[in-house]
């Protein structure tokens, strides 16, 4: 029986094992650093930057939807779903669907024009369940990142 419910400060552990979990998944589990105080911080302390739902089927952790608001000047407000990751002895359920329809729920309760977010290309699956879903895919759309020195280099520009 599955079961989602809003993730708690007493989830940290289950959340960092479930995120290096979907980095390993990705074959990028080399710059998964991020540890339990920084999520604690950042999702669960004064001024939140996530929030998060847990998946459980018969009570045990099957996956987890990782998301964060945004705004569209054009449109107004959305949500970013930064991470959507079920265990792989949990697909075939819905799981991942169950989570997604969860999260448009909170998307639509909180006036959300939009959700967002990317999937690796070579993640076939995913991609024809969100294309059945009727997901875009705004391929003239570049993800752009800006990280690490490269971003201190930027912000200690002079003007």
């Amino acid at each position: 029986m599955l079961s989602i419910r809003c993730a708690t400060t007493s989830d940290v552990g289950l959340l960092r094992t479930l995120i290096r979990e979907l980095a390993e998944f990705e074959r990028e589990l080399d710059h998964c650093v991020i540890e339990e105080a920084d999520l604690a911080r950042d999702g669960f302390g004064a001024d939140p930057k996530f929030r998060a739902l847990i998946a459980e089927w018969d009570s045990q952790p099957a996956g987890y939807a990782l998301f964060f608001g945004y705004y569209s000047t054009w449109v107004g407000p959305g949500l970013y779903l930064e991470d959507l990751f079920v265990r792989e002895q949990f697909r075939g359920k819905g799981i991942g669907i169950a989570m997604l329809s969860a999260v448009a729920q909170i998307a639509l309760r909180e006036n959300c024009c939009a959700m967002r977010w990317e999937v690796l290309d070579w993640n076939e699956n995913a991609i024809a369940v969100y294309k059945s879903l009727g997901a875009e895919f705004p391929d003239r759309w570049k993800s752009v990142l800006l990280r690490d020195e490269p971003l201190r280099r930027l912000a200690e520009r002079e003007r």
